[in-house]
């Protein structure tokens, strides 16, 4: 079956898709002209709120847009660039887990809370402490224990935070308070920068242990290197099939969606292969979750728009599993 563009009437993003009671939600960024120049850091992509969409037939229902559910100026600590977001139900309640610039040009994850799927969400007045970079996934173990899942490089300065054996940087120390416009050269030879996973405090307000690393590995177990094209770049996702653990992700600027495979959030995730190859325009950003049955990947690209850059729409498309638990790669036609 042909992949469904789901919501032609506007321009959206890196669609978290979660299924509740019953109907399936869809969480996207929302791109909009913003007047600033394309750049490597995504500067130009300068979204100021979030809507959300749902569906009750992936290829045939109607997408009901339920309307604006967070804007930038609600948010007391965010200035702009309301990039990806996610959202997890826990008791009852409905935690948005969101990317956005404080007004230092700083990164943060912030969360707002709802009575519903479809919103609208309070957010709460600070950023999650320790918290930083961008592209978060919330996700929620059978255990009922939720993990955050985040970091993206480049404009969502993950970098900032690396080992600083993992980075020369022309002799700077990096950190959060570190030059924006320094130039990184990871060398080939050592091992990739990851996301990051974290478990989440029971109320999902804020973190409840430090960060650790999400290693991935290939199959003798070293980790995956700074040149390996099929390495983390942005848009960490995690799903569980028959109790294992898949960490999927976008590789960048090589624009490949990949995956990996372990026993426990904390990985290590073994390297297993390419689900997507690159689509038109920025870097391949995703989701997937199974509804009534079948898997689907929720992604985006910007043939609608004609537009290599910014602009995107959203995409859907059956996903398959091989016996051994491996995943049929998808064509994007």
């Amino acid at each position: 079956m042909k992949p469904r563009y789901l919501f032609p009437k506007d321009y959206m993003a890196d669609p978290s898709a979660n299924v509740f009671n019953g109907r399936l939600y869809i969480y996207p960024s929302h791109d909009r002209e913003g007047g600033v120049a394309f750049d490597d850091d995504g500067g130009h992509f300068q979204m100021l709120d979030y809507h959300v969409l749902s569906l009750d037939d992936v290829f045939e229902g109607e997408v009901t847009d339920h309307g604006k559910i967070l804007d930038v100026k609600d948010v007391a600590w965010a200035e702009k660039q309301m990039w990806d977001n996610d959202v997890v139900e826990k008791d009852g309640k409905y935690y948005l887990v969101f990317s956005a610039k404080d007004y230092a040009g700083v990164f943060h994850l912030g969360v707002a809370v709802a009575d519903s799927p479809e919103g609208p969400f309070v957010p709460q007045e600070h950023p999650i402490r320790g918290s930083f970079s961008i592209d978060p996934c919330v996700f929620k173990d059978d255990d009922g224990q939720v993990y955050c899942f985040f970091g993206g490089l480049w404009g969502g300065q993950l970098q900032w935070y690396a080992a600083p054996q993992q980075l020369v940087a022309d002799g700077i120390d990096l950190g959060p308070a570190a030059d924006k416009t320094t130039q990184l050269h990871c060398p080939a030879d050592v091992p990739a920068l990851s996301s990051f996973v974290v478990r989440m405090s029971d109320d999902v307000l804020q973190f409840a242990e430090a960060p650790r690393p999400v290693v991935i590995v290939d199959d003798d177990g070293q980790p995956l290197r700074a040149a390996d094209p099929h390495r983390f770049f942005e848009a960490s996702w995690m799903h569980k099939y028959r109790g294992k653990y898949y960490f999927s992700y976008s590789t960048g600027d090589s624009h490949l969606l990949c995956y990996a495979v372990g026993d426990s959030p904390y990985g290590p995730f073994t390297f297993k292969g390419v689900l997507l190859d690159p689509v038109v325009g920025w870097t391949t950003h995703h989701s997937i979750v199974e509804y009534k049955g079948q898997w689907y990947l929720f992604y985006h690209d910007c043939v609608p728009s004609h537009d290599v850059t910014h602009l995107r729409s959203l995409k859907v498309q059956q996903l398959f599993y091989n016996p051994d638990g491996t995943i049929q790669k998808v064509a994007n036609e």
